[in-house]
């Protein structure tokens, strides 16, 4: 009977594009299907892009997690942090001491935050050597600095010019007294883009330790995952093994304000394209309405001929699925060509707007990434079916209460 009931409601199908107004429902339901499916595929494909690229790049250069001393130094550091790596969880470990302080060059000053890092370590648990310019380095010496390009632009200051720090100091009387001056050398500018070339500043540990009254140790220890979403997890367990008082952060914490508003406007994306494929989907609705109008005829001769009411109603529910079908395939097809393009499309409307669409200074990337996930597809093309499904319910129920006595009767 099901065969029958396809075979019927394809002959349906066929037969109505005699009518036009309905063919012309018909083909809106379905194109607004396909439009809705399409965008959809390529909206959350963008939205994965901005997620891989937040864990590709930002989380790149921004510690996973760091652990950092209250009063004492925390002395040996590698010994707690050494057991650790041999959990899979923790990929690698690196210490370093951290200060507040100004910039001064040419009479114009900027606040920084000056991080003293171990080179040998550090690029363990940050890709930053990417984002040097003129080219990575290996070394930083005593007297050099990296300095975030944001900061270089406001100081007016290029690789190889000399600035002076300013380390703020305290007297025993926890009183302020004139800040002690250094006097660093510009080796390598960073350039990660948005806020973080605004703050970065790196000089080596040992002149940090000095600077920053952390002689006896270092000042804390910063962590690199496996899996960045278990990062709140794993960095209090790393705390737990150590005998010190410490503040623990992690970068959902620093930086999880981004991540959230990429899942948000996932969320409401998803919802309000799936609002119209719904749309989309009960203008099947009017379609099959006016063709179990225009049928009922036919539908009086299957009853006549022994077809039950369960018959009658697959028969119109197939015929309002095939416009599901047909608009999921065509919008996954045009949604999965989009998505792969969409990087391209961006740079193309860039050159006609003579604009950036995304701004690097404010964003940490300057391209509109995607990533096509096969289960965005499929999700997206079952529920736009399920939805077509529906809308054939309340027509087909009707079809199915057609009386053929009275079609009958009218018609003789």
């Amino acid at each position: 009977m099901r065969q029958l009931a396809l075979w019927v409601a394809f002959r349906f199908s066929r037969a109505r594009q005699r009518n036009r107004f309905i063919s012309f429902i018909s083909a809106s339901s379905t194109m607004g299907i396909a439009l809705g499916v399409m965008v959809l595929i390529t909206l959350l494909s963008a939205m994965n892009g901005f997620e891989q690229a937040l864990k590709d790049k930002l989380l790149s250069v921004v510690p996973h997690g760091e652990v950092t001393a209250v009063r004492d130094p925390i002395t040996d550091w590698y010994s707690y942090a050494g057991p650790l790596l041999s959990d899979p969880a923790y990929v690698a470990a690196a210490p370093f001491v951290k200060f507040n302080a100004m910039l001064e060059r040419g009479g114009k000053m900027r606040a920084i935050e000056a991080r003293g890092v171990d080179l040998d370590y550090e690029f363990g648990v940050s890709g930053i050597d990417q984002y040097l310019l003129p080219e990575p380095a290996s070394t930083l010496v005593e007297d050099e600095l990296w300095l975030g390009v944001g900061i270089a632009e406001h100081l007016g200051v290029d690789v190889g010019d000399k600035v002076m720090m300013l380390i703020p100091t305290l007297d025993p009387e926890m009183k302020m007294r004139p800040p002690e001056r250094k006097l660093f050398t510009v080796k390598r500018l960073i350039s990660m883009g948005g806020e973080m070339d605004a703050r970065a500043a790196l000089i080596s540990i040992k002149t940090a330790s000095e600077l920053g009254g952390w002689d006896r140790g270092v000042q804390g220890i910063r962590f690199k995952f496996a899996d960045v979403m278990q990062s709140p997890a794993l960095i209090r367990a790393a705390a737990y093994e150590m005998p010190h008082y410490l503040y623990i952060s992690d970068w959902t914490r620093t930086q999880g304000h981004l991540y959230s508003d990429i899942q948000l406007v996932r969320g409401i994306v998803y919802l309000v394209l799936t609002l119209v494929i719904a749309v989309a989907s009960f203008n099947i609705v009017s379609t099959l309405v006016l063709a179990v109008q225009d049928k009922q005829s036919e539908i009086a001769i299957l009853k006549t001929m022994g077809s039950s009411n369960g018959m009658i109603m697959r028969v119109f529910m197939f015929q309002g699925l095939f416009n599901g079908l047909l608009g999921s395939v065509i919008g996954s097809v045009l949604g999965v060509l989009l998505a792969g393009s969409l990087g391209d499309i961006a740079k193309f409307v860039e050159s006609l707007t003579g604009q950036k669409l995304l701004d690097p200074e404010i964003y940490f990337i300057d391209f509109l990434p995607s990533l096509l996930q096969p289960s965005d597809v499929l999700a997206t093309a079952i529920v736009a079916v399920v939805l077509s499904l529906l809308a054939t319910l309340y027509p087909a129920w009707t079809a199915s209460k057609v009386q053929p006595a009275s079609v009958l009767g009218q018609t003789i």
